[in-house]
């Protein structure tokens, strides 16, 4: 049990063109933002769509093929673990991030 302890299964479509970054150790990060979407009825009967947007990071090979093959639209299902980290803005406020980082990356719908 101990590895579903931190796991996030999602499929959606990607809102951005990946931002493919490469560091100085040589590594390559990609980072974008993917929309998923619950439709249900409400109340009244009507249809509604509820989009929530996560942001993902892949490294490594996974970036290197997101960066070949993954473009804005595009339908994905990925699996990664949740992290968070923080940093102080301009104005000296810590904020947090909430991310995805991507293990398992997985191309849908026509490529």
């Amino acid at each position: 049990m101990s590895t579903l302890r931190n796991k996030v299964q999602l499929i959606g479509n990607l809102g951005n063109d990946p931002e493919i970054i490469n560091l100085e150790s040589g590594k390559r990060l990609a980072r974008f933002n993917l929309a998923t979407n619950d439709i249900y009825v409400n109340n009244k009967g009507e249809k509604i769509t509820d989009t929530q947007w996560h942001s993902i990071v892949a490294w490594g090979k996974h970036a290197e093929t997101i960066e070949k093959y993954v473009a804005k639209g595009k339908e994905v299902a990925i699996e990664g673990k949740l992290t968070t980290r923080s940093y102080d803005d301009k104005s000296g406020v810590k904020r947090y991030i909430t991310e995805v980082v991507c293990n398992q990356l997985l191309m849908l719908g026509k490529q």
